[in-house]
């Protein structure tokens, strides 16, 4: 069998570089979705546990839908869907919102299931000292549940940082884009499809090696 058929190397390595330089969408998709994506996903976990029914089905219900649609739908309603009704957004931001939206459904999920984590009797604890919810949210729950939250949440970041190869489909430069391209003009795509997998797994292995680190840090604690 000729490997040069299956995988050329010298071509590889030519178009590493421009390929390469997508890397910056994808760190920027994965980055800003997952800072939005927590701070979302932390006001529906709150509401999704709120005894207020106004706010709790609506949370839930937006929860299930977001975990329920795939991705890829997701990103044509947004790049494509919304201009129907005169709404334009660019293919970056159509991205950063489709991936904020939908990690924050998983996101409340962790935090709601790290902050039940934590025993009531930090709340009876806390109001008997006479600090207030929020008080007691911030400075007593919060830091306790962060800490099992930790490494999901680092899981949520590594499929961010896979996914985001889905913004090729709405023409964001990132790597699979940018190997798309090549691919095209050379008519040898598996070679460039190997290509931009080595790079993400290699990506991954960074990535994952300084998620155990974190976890040991806070394992600590």
């Amino acid at each position: 069998m000729d490997w040069k058929h299956f995988f050329n190397v010298k071509l590889a390595i030519e178009s590493f570089p421009f390929v390469v330089q997508g890397i910056g969408y994808t760190f920027l998709i994965s980055i800003v979705s997952m800072g939005f994506g927590l701070v979302i996903g932390f006001f529906l976990c709150l509401a999704r546990q709120s005894s207020h029914k106004a706010l709790r089905w609506p949370a839930r219900l937006y929860i299930s839908f977001m975990r329920g649609i795939p991705m890829l739908a997701l990103l044509f309603i947004l790049y494509f869907g919304l201009p129907v009704v005169g709404i334009e957004l660019s293919s970056i931001t159509s991205a950063i919102i489709g991936f904020s939206i939908n990690s924050a459904a998983y996101i409340a999920e962790i935090h709601r299931a790290s902050m039940k984590s934590v025993s009531k009797g930090q709340w009876d604890a806390g109001h008997a000292l006479g600090l207030s919810y929020w008080q007691v949210m911030f400075g007593v729950i919060i830091p306790q549940a962060t800490r099992i939250a930790i490494p999901p949440l680092l899981n949520i970041f590594l499929d961010l940082v896979k996914a985001s190869s889905l913004a090729a489909v709405i023409t964001v430069p990132e790597l699979l884009y940018n190997a798309q391209i090549v691919a095209g003009r050379t008519y040898d795509s598996i070679t460039l499809y190997l290509l931009v997998a080595l790079i993400y797994w290699g990506i991954c292995i960074i990535i994952s090696i300084i998620t155990e680190q974190i976890e040991k840090r806070f394992s600590r604690y």
